[in-house]
């Protein structure tokens, strides 16, 4: 096993810990025995070193390349720490990225971690990924983009549990300006639906923004 596979296996047990402990209730017993096994594995973690998130400018052509084709078996990485996608995230939503031609696909479970009112996930979150997804979409247009403007029409409550699934395309382009439109689903039902705008910039300016330093 390779050390980014061991990665990804202990970011995967802390995001599970952490959905399990907001989903359960615990005994004083039990939470202070966790408190004490936590304080112990938080001191293993603070003896590595600090990590540097490097970015490439030499990738930016191969990035439309790397997403794959339809829904694959094994998540795919763009960003290992990504917020929505990333799978060596503990804290993210483990999201599964895919293209359908030059439509950017997203699809996610929510667990409890993630839950607003019960049962329902919270609309912050939902934000996080009809944002992701439509960045994905710019990655596609082989450009690098910030989010200018995200406007969101919250449809139908998105259920914690279940598969729900965001698409993303290009509605159209202006110059440094990509307008792009999204949609949620679970199943046939829609949850809400997005327009934002992106603002493409140099890769070179993206890499000396600091990006990357942890």
């Amino acid at each position: 096993m390779t050390n980014e596979e061991r990665r990804l296996h202990a970011a995967a047990l802390l995001r599970e810990l952490g959905h399990d402990f907001v989903a359960r209730t615990l005994s004083d017993d039990q939470l202070d025995e966790l408190t004490s096994q936590l304080a112990m594995i938080l001191a293993i973690v603070k003896k590595g070193e600090h990590r540097v998130r490097t970015f490439s400018s030499d990738r930016t052509s191969d990035f439309a390349s790397l997403i794959p084709e339809g829904r694959q078996g094994d998540k795919h990485q763009l960003f290992l720490d990504s917020i929505v996608s990333g799978a060596a995230n503990p804290m993210g939503l483990n999201a599964a990225v895919w293209r359908e031609g030059d439509v950017a696909v997203m699809e996610v479970t929510l667990g409890r971690a993630f839950e607003g009112a019960p049962g329902r996930a919270h609309g912050g979150v939902i934000a996080a990924l009809l944002d992701e997804t439509m960045g994905v979409v710019h990655v596609l247009q082989e450009a690098l983009a910030y989010t200018a403007q995200l406007d969101i029409k919250y449809i139908a409550p998105a259920p914690i549990g279940e598969s729900i699934i965001a698409r993303a395309w290009l509605s159209h382009r202006v110059g440094r300006k990509l307008y792009i439109d999204a949609s949620l689903h679970a199943g046939e039902v829609q949850l809400a639906s997005a327009t934002a705008l992106f603002i493409a910039i140099d890769p070179s300016t993206f890499v000396q923004s600091g990006v990357g330093t942890s």
